[in-house]
């Protein structure tokens, strides 16, 4: 890449076509896709209902600026929001995390926020402030003020919340963080802490959020009541959006003026939403369900017992293989890559998994058979000579 910033490590082929859950790069190489273009096509790259929903938004009108009221706009708000809540549509998770982080400390008229080591939040900065990775950080400081870092899952860390706090932010599971899921008591005492002290929860789901765990959002599968919850990835299936969606009361402090975006609310991205969020049905969630757990089976059956794998984590089709140090990631990206499969990769070692909600359970099976493969040589690799006499 010649005229472009250096700001992505990329792989070595391009990207050029997709059907259902393959992708196909530029010298006609088929992938079975892990990826999902890191959790975003949910429905695949083929999906009938949102192409035609597409086709018919192009044929009319692409853009009119949020100064008119948009019909589209009010239907997929509806279609996204938990109930009791009204929605703000922008173009990404890092923008719905910066709507959030602005709505919280108007609010609430106090300014401290508390996010979580190894969370991960986005790049604008704003939500890279509420990142608790330094690495992110390096280089960009100084930060936005007034934000705390405790330790996730650490019940410890709910000693930290205090009555100053405009806001807790946190994901049910961190993915960029290593997918590591949330437990369940600790997430309720979290919840539980922040109505007792007047603290918006800020629930980020820009990962997690649309069917990715088996229910539209994660949060629904814990006892714990957020204020703002946020989302983006998975609503357009590949057409940028994002979304951040409040409780009713919050509506006072984002009057006209407060806030505001010239592409948020598309009407190309919504109509991409509208058929995603068609397709999002109870049926659909609970199939999903059930190849999780298909999946789930099929990984510990097959990589617990290697002695490379430290554990295997997630939710739904949101999964981590956690390897030792011994076996880089990376390596195990490229060489499986080379096998015809795509995956990714986490903090601390981790290969992360996100298959697309509709891949079929014959072809998740045959990923689980791959990685096993290349796991399985990466272990006798691993070993040294005198372990393989």
């Amino acid at each position: 890449m010649k005229h472009i910033f250096p700001t992505y490590q990329q792989f070595p082929m391009e990207l050029v076509s997709g059907h259902d859950w393959h992708l196909v790069d530029n010298d006609g190489k088929d992938y079975l896709d892990f990826t999902s273009g890191i959790g975003v096509c949910s429905f695949g790259y083929s999906n009938e209902l949102i192409q035609q929903n597409v086709v018919e938004q192009l044929g009319k009108v692409w853009h009119t600026s949020n100064l008119y009221p948009s019909q589209l706009q009010d239907d997929v708000a509806e279609m996204v929001t938990p109930e009791r809540m009204l929605a703000f549509f922008c173009n990404s998770g890092t923008e719905a995390n910066e709507a959030a982080f602005k709505l919280a400390r108007k609010y609430t008229g106090k300014a401290k926020i508390l996010a979580f080591k190894n969370g991960f939040h986005g790049r604008t900065y704003g939500s890279m402030s509420l990142t608790g990775n330094p690495d992110i950080q390096a280089g960009f400081a100084p930060l936005v003020p007034g934000i705390d870092f405790a330790s996730y899952n650490d019940f410890s860390s709910i000693d930290q919340m205090t009555s100053d706090y405009a806001a807790v932010i946190l994901e049910i599971v961190q993915g960029e963080g290593g997918v590591v899921p949330g437990d369940s008591h600790w997430l309720k005492a979290v919840s539980q802490k922040c109505h007792e002290l007047g603290i918006l929860m800020i629930v980020d789901e820009v990962q997690t959020g649309i069917g990715r765990t088996g229910t539209k959002f994660a949060y629904e599968q814990f006892d714990v009541d957020p204020d703002i919850v946020t989302c983006a990835k998975a609503l357009g299936n590949g057409l940028p959006i994002g979304a951040m969606l409040g409780k009713k009361k919050l509506a006072s402090a984002f009057a006209p003026g407060s806030h505001g975006t010239t592409f948020g609310g598309n009407k190309i991205a919504l109509s991409s939403a509208k058929g995603v969020l068609q397709q999002l049905t109870p049926d659909f969630l609970k199939i999903v369900q059930v190849k999780s757990q298909v999946v789930f089976d099929a990984l510990e059956k097959a990589l617990r017992p290697l002695s490379i794998v430290k554990d295997i984590s997630g939710l739904g089709l949101m999964i981590g293989i956690h390897l030792t140090g011994n076996v880089k990631v990376g390596d195990v990206i490229a060489d499986l890559q080379q096998q015809g499969i795509l995956t990714l990769s986490a903090e601390h070692n981790t290969l992360r998994l996100l298959p697309p909600l509709v891949m079929s359970e014959h072809d998740l099976l045959a990923g689980v058979n791959l990685i096993q493969n290349e796991l399985q040589k990466q272990a006798v690799l691993e070993k040294s000579p005198i372990d393989q006499l």
